[in-house]
């Protein structure tokens, strides 16, 4: 049999990692509440699925938006037929007007810039390809996403450098982490073409704050290196402070506009990863060409165009998707970590994502990533839950974990609970309340409490409750 090419055969896909692993231990054996009650439940996707009773209600008012309806087909051979790389003026321009509501309407985009791609995926690739040739590299804040390894290396031959973040600072980026990650990349002879930062975190559920962010600014500027801020989670922030993106930024500080690049998606913020609706904004003309042309190789389908430019060229439905999406990932955040807290165990402090860095450092029986390795384990084959070690996420320290909460429903979010309370039991690993945790049902949380309550930077500590208002009440 003909071989397959090096890049192919090689290992440059990622996929030997822990984080994927954790999604094959899954697949073997997927969780159902009736049919496999004790199989594992899936904490490692990062998607959002607490709107889609809302979105099913304009789907149902809006039949038109289907091609595949009575009210629909007369566009079905319109949008069945050739449609070039630029995609539908009436997508791009819904798409701008979405990008501008979810960062406040603080800034406009140009739907001229607007690049469409088949998700984030093939919209990082598409960036590291016209910006970085094979050999040269993206320095890239630790702790991140295990698929850049695959989306930005595989095909390009681009590398990444990390820049080493710390929990003693809470995993900020500071001027002095770029700085020495930049001088290790030209001591190793590696010459950096640009800086790749994800705002809201994957895997930390944190902003950058408009000072960090002037900071990288002016990193990348005085180092005449490109910026990719990775906005995917943008509309995911349910608590103060508010998300601040990147093109506020260039509005404030003086730069050079060719260096910044804006990857968005609506994978995380509408939760339809299913549709490959990926997106690159570039304020570099030469850059918006260029990908402009590479995306023929992972275009969304137009039937897709299609749906997307009516759904979101509704304001009322957009204005109250956002409010709605806010709501329920604040409470689902909120009752999760308050519930892990009185099982003893704490999280970074965090306002964004569908997902939250767990603090699992205790329960290692050495500091170390084979200990570490040992008890993601545990996890995956003994309380059967997927859950991302943060070695995966080439974090620096040990103990880390990413435990998705937005991608299940109530009831297998309990089940999901119940089982971390039975394994803290057993490992006598904190002391655990008599009482039983109490039922979601029975949070009465107000979205609009002070939100500043639980805001005070660091970890959420188990011996630091959170305010004894709503949720103490919640349990009496």
């Amino acid at each position: 049999m003909a071989a397959l090419s090096k890049i192919a055969a090689g290992n440059g896909h990622g996929e030997n990692s822990p984080y994927f692993d954790g999604w094959k231990a899954y697949e073997t054996n997927p969780f159902h509440p009736t049919d496999r009650p004790e199989g594992v439940i899936q904490m490692g996707l990062a998607e959002n699925q607490l709107c889609f009773d809302f979105i099913k209600k304009w789907l149902m008012k809006h039949p038109e938006a289907s091609l595949c309806t009575a009210e629909g087909v007369n566009k079905f051979k319109e949008t069945a037929l050739f449609q070039d790389y630029h995609g539908m003026p009436e997508f791009r321009q819904a798409i701008a007007k979405f990008m501008g509501k979810v960062r406040g309407d603080r800034v406009k985009f140009d739907p001229d810039r607007i690049v469409m791609s088949g998700g984030a995926t093939g919209a990082h690739e598409m960036v590291t390809f016209c910006l970085a040739d094979p050999g040269e590299a993206f320095l890239v804040p630790t702790p991140y996403y295990p698929g850049f390894d695959r989306d930005l290396r595989w095909r390009t031959g681009v590398e990444l450098v990390p820049v080493i973040c710390e929990s003693s600072n809470n995993f900020k980026i500071t001027r002095n982490a770029l700085e020495a990650a930049y001088e290790k990349a030209q001591e190793d002879n590696i010459r950096v073409k640009g800086l790749l930062i994800t705002n809201p975190s994957n895997p930390l559920g944190t902003i950058l704050d408009r000072e960090t962010l002037k900071s990288i600014v002016s990193f990348i500027n005085e180092k005449n290196i490109h910026l990719i801020g990775d906005e995917i989670y943008a509309a995911t922030v349910f608590m103060e402070p508010e998300f601040v993106s990147i093109s506020e930024i260039i509005e404030e500080v003086e730069c050079n506009r060719d260096l910044i690049h804006i990857v968005y998606s609506l994978s995380k913020d509408m939760g339809f990863p299913g549709f490959r609706v990926g997106i690159v904004y570039s304020y570099n003309d030469a850059l918006v060409s260029c990908t402009r042309k590479m995306s023929s190789f992972g275009l969304v389908s137009s039937q897709t165009q299609h749906l997307i430019a009516s759904m979101l060229s509704d304001d009322d439905f957009v204005d109250n998707f956002i409010i709605k999406s806010k709501k329920k990932l604040f409470k689902r955040h909120e009752y999760f970590t308050w519930s892990l807290s009185q099982v003893g165990i704490g999280s970074l402090k965090s306002n964004a994502g569908l997902f939250i860095w767990m603090d699992l450092r205790k329960l290692l029986k050495a500091k170390t990533f084979e200990a570490e390795m040992d008890l993601w384990q545990v996890i995956i084959h003994e309380v059967k839950l997927n859950v991302s070690p943060g070695s995966s996420f080439h974090c620096h320290e040990p103990g880390w974990f990413r435990v998705c909460f937005a991608n299940m429903d109530d009831d297998t979010m309990e089940t999901a609970l119940l089982r971390i309370r039975d394994f803290m039991r057993k490992n006598n690993a904190a002391m655990i309340p008599h009482n039983k945790l109490c039922r979601r049902s029975s949070l009465k949380l107000s979205f609009s409490r002070r939100v500043d309550d639980f805001m005070s930077p660091g970890i959420m500590s188990p011996h630091s409750p959170l305010p004894q208002s709503p949720l103490v009440r919640a349990r009496s």
